[in-house]
């Protein structure tokens, strides 16, 4: 993290999240217990459900997800192919097919609707809507074709915690949301995550899943309760500690104040980089308001060679990154599903072109100012 004038990512971690993991070590109990109840209780809070499955990261409340809907082989799950690669490796590890659908375009870099809906079959059973960056996908279209269809919507909220938009709390919106608190996400426990769900009995078997689906749990066994318990379904372990979920609720009652940071950070950039030819800001049109701003997506223009860009800002002592390489093109993707390049045409123009300049809480006017002067300067497009 010091390495970098200006970094990706930097957390912001206060002595406050010091004295919360001081406490729980002085607890005894490390393991999920009422440190963890308490942050999905308030976590739920938050979101304006009744209630939430804390759970060890991201993956793990994807998977989660698919296991608690039954899918498996001979089922279907469309989502888009610009995401971390977590999401199509769950729906293809319960046996599954990803279905890899297209962006909406360089202006917006979730999925689109109209893809979607050519690409379902009788036998799709599930899409996964991904709010990239914590811009919020087209839930009312995707929502219309999800009933139309009786399809479950699982929304992939890893980078849009507590996020309300004009349609809804994101992640509250589809029959499951998933969020993950991964070191560097917008609330960072250093691995966590959450699942919700808009039926409790799917919500309470994710909650029996996470924990070997035992049908007595650690802490009423450690109160007295009785020692004997019995297994009904196959599940994991995939809970979280008290420790990561001490660190969520410190994280959590700062998220207000963090999301208005970042928002000041990217009404700058969009100032900042209004005037360069040929750049692209995806989402630039949205409000603000309405995102919880976890990536600064730019997407370069044709011809440009992004490497040299990021050599360029690399000297300056600027990070930068790529979010993400198109999963369809990954090997194990490609020999499975018989992909290759021009699959998804749209979603490999913009991945080649795509990159993500500094944001976190953190990053000041000053910063951004020193971030947009480095990018112009290496500012090369093919004319």
């Amino acid at each position: 993290m010091t390495d970098w004038k200006i970094a990706l990512y930097r957390p912001e971690l206060t002595e406050a999240e010091t004295t919360a993991v001081t406490e729980v070590m002085r607890s005894g109990w490390l393991s999920a217990g009422p440190v963890t109840r308490d942050f999905e209780a308030r976590f739920a809070a938050a979101l304006g459900v009744d209630d939430a499955v804390a759970v060890s990261n991201g993956t793990a409340a994807l998977h989660l997800a698919v296991l608690a809907l039954g899918l498996g082989p001979g089922d279907e799950v469309i989502l888009p192919s610009l995401n971390f690669v977590s999401t199509a490796a769950v729906v293809s590890l319960c046996g599954a097919t990803p279905v890899f659908a297209e962006v909406r375009g360089e202006h917006d870099l979730c999925v689109d609707p109209a893809d979607v809906a050519a690409r379902i079959t009788p036998r799709t059973r599930a899409l996964v809507v991904v709010h990239y960056g914590g811009y919020a996908a087209e839930l009312p279209a995707l929502a219309a074709l999800a009933r139309r269809h009786g399809l479950a919507l699982v929304e992939d909220s890893a980078h849009a915690p507590v996020t309300p938009t004009p349609h809804g709390v994101l992640g509250t919106v589809g029959d499951i949301g998933c969020y993950s608190f991964f070191a560097t996400k917008n609330l960072a426990m250093g691995e966590g995550g959450a699942v919700v769900a808009r039926d409790p009995a799917v919500r309470e078997r994710i909650r029996r899943l996470r924990s070997h689906a035992l049908t007595v749990g650690a802490q009423d066994r450690h109160r007295g309760g009785s020692s004997l318990y019995d297994v009904d379904a196959l599940g994991l372990n995939y809970r979280p500690t008290e420790i990561a979920c001490a660190i969520g609720r410190v994280q959590l009652d700062a998220l207000p104040a963090a999301a208005q940071r970042r928002q000041e950070a990217v009404r700058a950039y969009r100032r900042a980089l209004a005037g360069l030819p040929g750049l692209t800001l995806p989402f630039a049109g949205h409000r603000v308001e309405d995102s919880a701003h976890h990536l600064l997506p730019v997407v370069l223009p044709e011809g440009m060679d992004r490497e040299r860009l990021q050599e360029r800002l690399r000297a300056a002592g600027i990070q930068s990154g790529v979010h993400y390489p198109p999963t369809h093109l990954f090997t194990a993707y490609r020999t499975r599903l018989g992909l290759g390049p021009g699959s998804l045409p749209i979603t490999e123009s913009v991945t080649r072109r795509q990159l993500s300049l500094p944001l976190h809480t953190g990053i000041g006017p000053a910063e951004v100012e020193q971030v947009a002067e480095a990018v112009t300067a290496a500012w090369q497009p093919t004319r």
